[in-house]
């Protein structure tokens, strides 16, 4: 995480969050930090989208407790950023069912770009075409624009924007930065230049975020010299005023091109827009690790932890990353135990970047005595925490210790249902196992296998491998890759040339 926070973000769908719903801000502030007894909390608790929410709600409104509007677009903005887009769709569509609210302009923009996320493109432009005329105004049209820049629909985009300018609703800096979302998303980045241009010249003012749409698509393409054009044309005009985002993504494109003076001059600028903000504090420690600036880190961690009293996990996971980036390990460890004496939730994340120091460093048995120390305290790991130390085992070719650390990584995978072990390390495994291994094993570890990942050769090379050495009949296991259409190549036909040899 560490490395991304040095990042410009230049993600498509970052940024079009970012242009769209400039009214959800992401905030630091979390509903985890409220009472417990609030409606957020309760809907906290279904996080599988397909359970549905309503019952929550109405058990809310029949307990007599107040319903506000205002609560309600927080937790709406709240599921957004947990990406929970179908529980976020089912408080919209409960608010204007009910009538216990008003249903805003706003409202209907955000339903809509929602259906778009949840029920497809179709569907939001049904619902868009049942809006009335009064209803059809300058937020739902710019919602629409946004469900078709997110689908890179570039002629409807297009297209919709003529018409928005033709009934004067392209009078705002959100239409002119969701196209230059369009052109990045297409991979179009020359056009994004045209793009400002032509918006300054409709009198449309552009904004920090559509400076920094332009600002990426010079750095995308190592143009340093129109960077520092349009930041004198930001600095030059009197109603912008230039945001730590902005500088943080300059520091980027000059870290990256190895001119570190003026990366550090746009550090500082970052610093000084900073006060309480964790997250740009993040921002700006990754940064000097990337430069290896070592005592700047640990002075703005300290600042951090005076300005912003309290610490998530965010930013730990920030300063622990760029400590191990630095080789700091005893600085590393310190910090771990500061985090772990302190925190409210164990998120592995945590735990999982010391892992990776120690086994940089060649520390894998430190490691494994670490994450074994953890468990030992009633945690339950990741697989993501196993699989780093089967990756460290398997660089120091220890090839017993990779497979019963990746076995253990399996066996907890339900832990991260998103996790996928690495293919090198799979493929590694599979050849040591097919060499090597029991053939009982090799069976175990591809039907665990089997759950998580598709079916391939070197999944039945390892049986074929493990069962001729042990002189046992493989005629099953061919009928079986021939049933998943997985015809026997150059290597098949050498594997099984080693059973006519054996029984010669």
């Amino acid at each position: 995480m560490y490395s991304i926070l040095g990042k410009s973000n230049t993600n498509p769908k970052k940024l079009l969050e970012n242009s769209f719903f400039f009214f959800f801000i992401r905030s630091r502030t979390h509903y985890t930090s409220y009472s417990k007894n609030n409606l957020f909390s309760r809907i906290s608790t279904l996080r599988n989208p397909d359970i549905s929410i309503i019952p929550v709600l109405d058990q809310w409104v029949e307990e007599g407790n107040k319903v506000g509007q205002a609560e309600f677009q927080r937790i709406i903005r709240e599921l957004r950023g947990r990406k929970l887009y179908s529980h976020a769709l089912q408080i919209s569509e409960w608010m204007s069912s009910k009538g216990l609210l008003p249903f805003s302009s706003g409202d209907r923009a955000v339903r809509l770009d929602l259906i778009g996320m949840v029920q497809g493109l179709d569907a939001a432009e049904s619902y868009f075409s049942k809006l009335s005329d009064q209803e059809k105004n300058e937020k739902t049209y710019g919602a629409l624009l946004n469900c078709y820049v997110r689908e890179r629909l570039i002629d409807k985009s297009l297209s919709h924007v003529q018409k928005m300018k033709e009934i004067g609703f392209a009078s705002s800096s959100l239409v002119y930065n969701n196209l230059m979302c369009l052109y990045v998303h297409t991979n179009q980045l020359e056009k994004i230049p045209d793009v400002l241009s032509e918006m300054k010249k409709n009198g449309v003012p552009p904004n920090n975020f559509s400076y920094r749409i332009c600002i990426n698509s010079y750095g995308a393409q190592s143009d340093l010299n129109s960077i520092e054009k349009l930041l004198k044309e930001m600095e030059s005009r009197p109603h912008l005023c230039i945001d730590w985002t902005t500088y943080s993504t300059l520091a980027n494109f000059y870290i990256k091109a190895g001119l570190k003076e003026k990366a550090l001059a746009f550090l500082w600028k970052l610093e000084e827009k900073l006060d309480k903000n964790a997250l740009g504090y993040n921002h700006l420690i990754s940064h000097y690790a990337h430069l290896g600036i070592t005592d700047q880190m640990m002075r703005l961690w300290g600042i951090q932890k005076v300005k912003c009293k309290k610490q998530i996990n965010r930013d730990y996971i920030t300063m622990l990353g760029s400590l191990v980036k630095l080789g700091e390990l005893e600085k590393t460890e310190a910090l771990f135990k500061e985090w772990e004496s302190s925190c409210q939730t164990y998120d592995f994340r945590v735990p999982n970047i010391l892992l990776i120091g120690h086994c940089q460093k060649g520390l894998v048995e430190r490691a494994e005595t670490m994450l074994q120390e953890i468990i030992k305290k009633g945690k339950t790991p990741t697989p993501n925490s196993w699989s780093i130390i089967a990756a460290g085992y398997l660089d120091k070719e220890n090839m017993e210790k990779a497979f019963e650390c990746i076995m253990e990584a399996l066996a907890v995978k339900e832990q991260n249902q998103g996790w996928r072990p690495k293919p090198r390390l799979i493929s590694s495994i599979l050849n040591w196992l097919g060499d090597e291994g029991e053939a009982e094993k090799v069976e175990a570890f591809v039907s665990s296998l089997k759950t998580m990942i598709p079916v391939n050769r070197e999944m039945y090379h390892a049986l074929l491998k493990a069962n001729i050495r042990v002189g046992r009949e493989v005629e099953l296991i061919l009928e079986s890759m021939k049933a998943e259409k997985i015809d026997e190549d150059e290597e098949t036909r050498k594997i099984l040339s080693l059973k006519q040899e054996s029984a010669e």
